[in-house]
Parts: structure tokens; C-alpha cells; sequence
């Protein structure tokens, strides 16, 4: 597994409703064009809403950020063969 240390925060939001919901905003000019990826035709970005240790001086009750897991490729490993079963039988 692959992971960036350093988080890349894109926004903030604030717990509405008794926690039930997060209203957030995302600084577009702030999303790296190396996060972004297109999927039929249609541009993403993987984030994390996350709760904060505190809240700010704002309100702001959580943070944005980009989701930096990158899975490792996967290596084709050929299947191993099963050894034949001796049962102790001649035939």
C-alpha cells in the first residue's frame, strides 16, 4: 500500500442538524490535477471529510482533504500446481 504522509487539505465543513449532516466546501484551485482521474468521461477526485481534533476559530467542525491511498499493483503469481494425493494405493 501506498500513502502520502502529508495531507493535502482541499476545505472545511461544519456539523449541521445535530451531527446527521456536514455541509463542506472544496477549494477547486487547491485539488492537485495529479488526484484528479477520469471515469466515463467524467472527471473525480477521491476526498476524506474527517471530524477535527477542535473546533476552529470559524466553526468549521471537520476538514477536506484528498484521499492520497494508492493500492500497489498487483503481481501475477502463477497458481500453484497440487501435488498428487498418494493414498497408498498401487492403481
Amino acid at each position: 500500500m501506498q500513502e502520502t504522509k502529508e495531507k493535502i487539505y482541499v476545505g472545511s465543513g461544519k456539523e449541521k442538524f445535530d451531527g446527521d449532516q456536514v455541509a463542506i466546501s472544496i477549494c477547486l484551485s487547491d485539488v492537485p490535477k495529479d488526484w484528479m482521474f477520469e471515469y466515463n468521461g467524467k472527471k473525480y477526485v477521491k476526498l476524506i471529510v474527517q471530524k477535527k481534533k477542535e473546533i476552529d476559530q470559524y466553526g468549521k467542525t471537520h476538514y477536506v482533504a484528498i484521499d492520497t491511498f494508492k493500492p500497489e499493483p498487483k503481481v501475477e503469481t502463477a497458481p500453484a500446481q497440487p501435488e498428487p494425493a498418494d493414498d497408498g494405493l498401487d492403481f
